[in-house]
């Protein structure tokens, strides 16, 4: 399988700010692992929008997939009781 480019919205480094560094680690972990496997098993599709969701303990990371141009778009990272929200 050809190896995806991984993209971040400039938003995402305010994302990360308030989060502990041990948990940022892995959530950076996670998103560099998207650029093998852009839909790994624990991966879920967000319903009403082309975006995907990945579970890193408490904190979701939400992202979009470009097939015809091998690009994953990291679009927003945050708690879960918070990253749904608009």
């Amino acid at each position: 399988m050809a190896r995806y480019e991984l993209r971040f919205r400039k938003s995402v480094s305010k994302d990360l700010d308030p989060i502990p560094k041990r948990d940022v680690q892995r959530i950076i972990e996670a998103v560099q692992a998207l650029a093998d496997e852009p839909r790994p098993p624990q991966s879920r599709k967000l319903s009403g929008a082309e975006k995907y969701r990945l579970r890193c303990g408490v904190y979701r990371v939400l992202y979009e997939i470009q097939d015809d141009v091998l690009v994953v778009c990291i679009v927003k990272v945050g708690h879960r009781k918070d990253v749904y929200r608009n």
